[in-house]
């Protein structure tokens, strides 16, 4: 009878609940050629994540379906590189995009701006689903909002500049999050009432991992939905403004 080695690792168990590379084994004093090849194509997957671009023209093809208008920007990070060797470019807008925004006077609610990030693979594949559940909501109390920001290049504050220019309220920016080794495809939402240049993290509330796999677009666009109600009727956001509501489930 051929003899079963049990595996005493105690974590073999969470497998089933977590991507994360746990109870992975080990060969000798290293681990697995299997997991480590895995590893490598994993590391492999991330970086192209960084260096993906946004798909512009399918893109706003695809936000046709809210009708609303759609803006295309870029901030002063003129191509990827660039881009990651200087966050500062990333967080203004060009002068030509500038312009752009110059005949925006109309106030308005929420302005949606869509950035790459630090994974534009994370927004071609999820932004549209995140949006098909989230603008609902908004209609359904009546927000105005503002034309559809897509901008290159772009990092989290970008969003303040960009929304006060067009007269928001509170800034809504769906971005691209750093890519991890079991996740490239993870949505950053982060929302700032009365949004303007200048600002820091902490006058920011944040929604993360939205993906398929991790936070789902119904359980997201609750939460962000949630907080930007809150947001409005006590007329702030970040550190002083605390999700209570928890995880909002099925």
């Amino acid at each position: 009878m051929k003899k079963v080695i049990k595996s005493s690792d105690p974590l073999i168990a969470l497998q089933e609940f977590t991507a994360a590379r746990i109870a992975i084994g080990r060969a000798g004093t290293s681990i697995p050629l299997k997991q480590s090849l895995e590893f490598k194509l994993a590391h492999a997957h991330a970086r192209d994540a960084v260096y993906s671009s946004l798909n512009v023209d399918g893109l706003i093809a695809d936000l046709k379906q809210f009708d609303l208008p759609v803006i295309h920007l870029h901030s002063q990070a003129g191509y990827r590189e660039q881009y990651l060797q200087r966050p500062d470019l990333g967080r203004k807008l060009d002068e030509k995009s500038v312009e752009q925004l110059k005949e925006y006077h109309q106030p308005t609610d929420i302005s949606i701006i869509i950035a790459d990030g630090l994974s534009a693979a994370a927004i071609n594949t999820n932004v549209i689903g995140l949006l098909k559940a989230l603008i609902p909501l908004f209609q359904s109390v009546d927000f105005k909002l503002a034309d559809i920001v897509l901008v290159e290049e772009g990092r989290v504050a970008i969003a303040d500049e960009i929304a006060a220019a067009m007269n928001a309220k509170l800034s809504l920016i769906l971005i691209g999050e750093r890519p991890g080794l079991s996740s490239t495809d993870s949505i950053g939402a982060y929302l700032t009432y009365q949004p303007k240049p200048g600002l820091t993290d902490e006058s920011r509330n944040c929604v993360s991992n939205i993906r398929p796999d991790g936070l789902n677009y119904k359980q997201a666009s609750k939460k962000i939905f949630y907080l930007i109600q809150e947001a409005f009727s006590r007329k702030l956001s970040g550190v002083a403004l605390k999700d209570n509501a928890g995880l909002l489930h099925e």
